[in-house]
């Protein structure tokens, strides 16, 4: 079996950034052998010009809404973006699947080896099981009042079950999850947590202040969702909380969550989080959230805190790409002070690890086929390699 050798002006392992006096060794397949010193490495070594790094992790994307891209205006806020998608996203199949299919092309053209996906329905089968990208499908579970609760979660079960029989990884990729805290009733919450198999959860967390103001004292821009989609919200009683103070304890100790957004996240919400549950990763989409919203999370705080970081690209119906080298360049223009050390952790070994896909990509180790890539200086483009 024949090797291949790749050296550049850096590489990242996965875990620290390297000079350029190292060298990347894969087999011809791209499985990893080893990095070793360019003096000995010997001949043949492919010369790249930027930083050689694994595959880039995509923790949060909803490809099943790829067709709505330019479609919803940007920054209505979260209420109406909601609406807007409901609205807006029944096209014919066959204008859904090539969107899809040109969707997920984009992510292999960025670099992008394996996806935390949100899906609602079964149209992106047929994509995934081409095997081209790895992805967790977290099916969605959603209904705020108890009497849809039987019929919208028997819903999730059955495309759980379709993804199980159609998608060639196995099962364990698979989870039933809930869409937000706005959106599930206690009773549904109950049997999303207690499903059997649910290791791996995620949730859109505090996107919007006003779901903070729900939780808090019931008022704020939910009420105006709930009236026009004739939902009866009288039931409800606000916790005096936070949004994320107030469902996290729901989670099991051994389930690992990882929260999207969460851009109205508190200091207070994170040492909560921190103290009581240890298999938190929090996703950042900032190209989504300026989409939205035109706000961006507490980065600050997370990083303060020093909290599992990991990157997702939201939907082509938020996001005008679907790039974590995009999302990185935002976050390093917005905060100067992350480390491109750290914003690379975050797109390949901490995202591996969130979607619990760490035993084969994220880092450049022997036995792993993490995908290889190659960026460019000041991260304007990114080129895939192996």
């Amino acid at each position: 079996m024949g090797y291949r050798k790749f050296n550049a002006n850096q590489l990242f392992d996965g875990y620290r950034l390297l000079n350029d006096q190292n060298v990347l060794i894969t087999d011809e397949d791209g499985i990893i052998e080893e990095i070793v010193l360019l003096k000995d490495a010997g001949e043949e070594i492919e010369k790249l010009e930027g930083i050689l790094s694994p595959g880039f992790i995509n923790c949060h994307c909803h490809l099943e809404l790829s067709h709505l891209k330019g479609i919803i205006p940007v920054k209505t806020g979260l209420v109406d973006f909601v609406l807007d998608v409901i609205s807006k996203r029944h096209f014919p199949d066959e204008e859904n699947f090539a969107a899809i299919e040109k969707a997920e092309n984009e992510m292999l053209d960025n670099g992008i080896v394996a996806v935390g996906d949100i899906c609602n329905n079964a149209l992106t089968i047929s994509q995934k099981i081409k095997g081209r990208i790895w992805y967790h499908n977290f099916i969605e579970a959603s209904g705020f009042h108890p009497s849809v609760v039987e019929q919208r979660f028997q819903r999730s079960v059955d495309f759980f079950r379709e993804f199980g029989s159609h998608y060639s990884i196995p099962v364990e990729s698979n989870s039933i999850v809930p869409h937000a805290p706005y959106s599930v009733a206690e009773e549904l919450w109950e049997k999303i947590i207690y499903f059997p198999g649910n290791h791996l959860l995620t949730i859109h967390n505090q996107e919007t202040a006003a779901e903070n103001e729900l939780f808090q004292n019931k008022q704020g821009d939910f009420l105006k969702l709930y009236e026009k989609m004739n939902i009866d919200f009288t039931a409800f009683e606000p916790s005096g909380k936070s949004s994320l103070q107030t469902y996290l304890s729901k989670f099991l100790s051994n389930q690992t969550v990882i929260l999207v957004h969460n851009v109205h996240t508190g200091e207070e919400d994170i040492i909560v989080t921190k103290t009581s549950h240890n298999k938190v990763y929090w996703c950042l989409c900032p190209h989504a959230n300026k989409y939205i919203t035109d706000q961006l999370p507490p980065v600050e705080l997370l990083v303060k805190h020093n909290c599992n970081i990991v990157l997702g690209t939201d939907s082509l119906a938020s996001n005008h790409q679907l790039s974590i080298l995009a999302e990185m360049k935002l976050l390093q223009e917005c905060f100067p002070f992350i480390r491109i050390e750290s914003l690379l952790q975050w797109a390949t070994i901490n995202g591996a690890k969130a979607l619990q896909m760490d035993n084969m990509l994220g880092s450049f180790e022997r036995g792993k086929k993490p995908g290889v890539v190659v960026i460019e200086p000041k991260l304007r483009k990114v080129e895939r390699i192996l």
